[in-house]
């Protein structure tokens, strides 16, 4: 039998592909389009189209930009569209000959980069409601976010912290004036949303670990959290029904339903969409848990820019005993001989998803 022959009846990997949320374009991923993604110059342009016709920054300036800005390149007016830019032309570029994607998830706005990749929403719609989305709060942050440890050095679920961070949300809402509520499981992370004065609370409450946390997250609004109604309600208004299609590939959501191409209801899917995910907590962790004990994965893409997500899958990996990792050191030596966990926004990773 020839090499060819061989070669064509090796059987493709399965993948779980997964999309980052806000907070991931940083410093380090600055030119992250122009260094991965010169092939993409019309996908690119539709992009800067669409926000050029309303006044905004197009995302290839912002990626060209000299210098990495806090007050330009993290708003969600330009952030959102960025990551969203960077994680789908990642996606363009996984080898199909090589991985089968059995099924997508993503983190907080990475959801609605899910969409756009499972085909729910089309390139227009992708960026429609991406961008929409993502410029709710140009005028005005509505709340805030703050991430605290929940696992321990070996990254498993620490039941002491658990019950320090739901005493911590107790505690505050019981104060007037003070709001306080779960944002994302994240991992071994929780993110917090609230208002100022609860978010004061929390950070005097919350023991400092490691000179970091809790750690406020810079230009995030109180995201999955009931202050966040009156942004469902505009998104509602916004947004129809016609953007939705149903998925060509299985989609995983923050409450672990699963959407598939043969059972989804596309009301249904706006309505969890630009209802529930807005305003309740987001469980990445169960996300992920589902989608690796629902589709049996070989292996996981994270895409990029940035690699902060990378942890976290792990962390929710760890918490099911899956690929056999039942902690962090599980998880880097397996990580070292074969990688299972594959992050594009890793430069020594990122071939393992390519073509040859």
């Amino acid at each position: 039998m020839s090499a060819i022959s061989i070669d064509a009846a090796k059987p493709k990997q399965r993948v779980v592909v997964v999309a980052p949320g806000r907070g991931c374009y940083n410093k380090e991923e600055l030119g992250y389009l122009a260094r991965f993604h010169t092939d993409k110059q019309e996908f690119i342009a539709d992009i800067d189209a669409y926000r050029k016709a309303l006044g905004q920054v197009g995302i290839a300036a912002l990626d060209a930009e000299a210098k990495y800005s806090f007050k330009l390149h993290t708003p969600g007016e330009n952030a959102s569209a960025l990551i969203y830019a960077c994680a789908m032309a990642d996606f363009m570029d996984i080898d199909t000959d090589q991985f089968e994607i059995v099924a997508v998830t993503g983190n907080s706005m990475g959801w609605y980069i899910a969409l756009a990749l499972a085909g729910t929403l089309a390139p227009e719609a992708a960026i429609e409601v991406i961008n929409t989305m993502g410029s709710m709060m140009s005028e005005g942050l509505i709340g805030g976010q703050l991430i605290y440890p929940e696992m321990d050095e070996q990254w498993r679920r620490d039941a002491t912290k658990t019950a320090l961070l739901d005493k911590v949300i107790a505690d505050v809402n019981r104060h007037e004036g003070c709001e306080l509520f779960t944002s994302i499981f994240l991992g071994g992370y929780r993110v917090l949303a609230g208002n100022e004065a609860g978010l004061k609370l929390a950070e005097e409450q919350l023991p400092p670990l490691d000179d970091r946390y809790p750690m406020r997250l810079y230009n995030h609004g109180a995201f999955h959290s009931p202050l966040l109604h009156g942004v469902s309600n505009k998104g509602f208004a916004l947004l129809p029904l016609s953007l939705f299609q149903t998925p060509k590939i299985p989609l995983v959501d923050g409450r672990g339903q699963i959407w598939t191409q043969y059972s989804t209801d596309t009301a249904k899917l706006r309505e969890y969409t630009l209802g529930e995910q807005v305003v309740e907590p987001y469980d990445f962790s169960k996300a992920v848990a589902v989608a690796i004990k629902e589709f049996a994965p070989d292996k996981v893409i994270v895409l990029g820019p940035g690699n902060t997500l990378g942890g976290p899958v792990a962390q929710s990996l760890i918490a099911i005993n899956g690929f056999g990792w039942q902690t962090k050191a599980d998880f880097s030596a397996a990580q070292g001989s074969e990688p299972k966990l594959i992050a594009m926004g890793n430069e020594q990773q990122r071939p393992i998803a390519l073509a040859d």
